[in-house]
């Protein structure tokens, strides 16, 4: 699934293409893919709307539009693409919405998972999402006092979007290195010193990540190259680059987490 830094990637990489741009129609050709309101209100509303700006919350994609926000997560294959007015519809293309200009916005998602809505009241969607890591209201001092009131293990709450916003597998795993603490250990059992540690951890890997356009790391989304940078992700059976132990992969809230035993006691 894209996490922060590859949504990011893929905001900045759509936003100077539509941004100015006039929603003339919308083809939603599965209608699953959206969340809310219904395929009729849908295109009754999103026709004839704006394109003010794209934005990102978390791992949505957030396009403002003149009355509305229309927001799209990828989960785990979905695509936004720009194309050309009169370009062939692709087999796995859930939502084209026809623009001015001659382009065309499609959302395009093989495995059915990704969501659309459009709503005039972003609370619906964003409200129980915790605070962005890269903005200023996420602080060593939030995230220890955050810490102190969980009694969970520190990844599987990390990937909690409602205690912090965007983080998923891939970059919790390489920030908990780098903050040489263990994905399983307890998070209230986390002191101040290592709150900081973390913290500035989790800024510096996504920041790292959208820097390199996102990892590139399997077959849905590419364009990326963070991946050749991981520290420990995916590298099991390698030696940390850090103090050479072996990188160890096994299972913490069932999800696949890779940690260095030296590094991270």
């Amino acid at each position: 699934m894209p996490e922060l830094p590859e949504v990011e990637t893929v905001v900045r990489s759509i936003r100077p293409h539509i941004t100015g741009k006039t929603i003339l129609d919308a083809d939603l050709r599965w209608a699953r893919t959206l969340a809310q309101p219904s395929p009729k209100k849908f295109k009754e509303q999103v026709k004839g709307q704006k394109i003010k700006n794209v934005t990102r919350r978390a791992k949505y994609i957030d396009i403002h539009l003149t009355d509305f926000h229309l927001y799209i997560h990828l989960r785990m294959s979905g695509d936004v693409q720009i194309r050309d007015m009169g370009a062939q519809k692709e087999k796995h293309d859930r939502l084209i919405l026809t623009l001015s200009q001659k382009k065309l916005l499609a959302f395009n998602d093989t495995r059915k998972f990704g969501r659309v809505w459009l709503t005039n009241d972003p609370q619906s969607v964003l409200g129980k999402l915790g605070p962005e890591p890269l903005e200023k209201e996420f602080t060593a001092e939030w995230l220890y006092n955050a810490l102190q009131k969980k009694k969970r293990q520190l990844k599987p709450l990390l990937l909690d979007q409602t205690f912090l916003a965007g983080l998923g597998n891939i970059y919790t795993d390489e920030a908990l290195h780098l903050a040489k603490l263990h994905p399983a250990a307890a998070s209230d059992s986390v002191n101040r010193k290592q709150a900081q540690a973390l913290k500035e951890a989790i800024v510096k890997i996504l920041s790292e990540g959208i820097k390199r356009n996102g990892a590139s790391i399997d077959w849905v989304y590419r364009g990326g190259e963070y991946q050749n940078h991981f520290r420990v992700y995916g590298r099991d059976g390698e030696a940390c680059m850090v103090c050479g132990t072996i990188i160890e992969k096994f299972y913490v809230g069932q999800r696949g987490t890779h940690v260095c035993p030296k590094c991270q006691r």
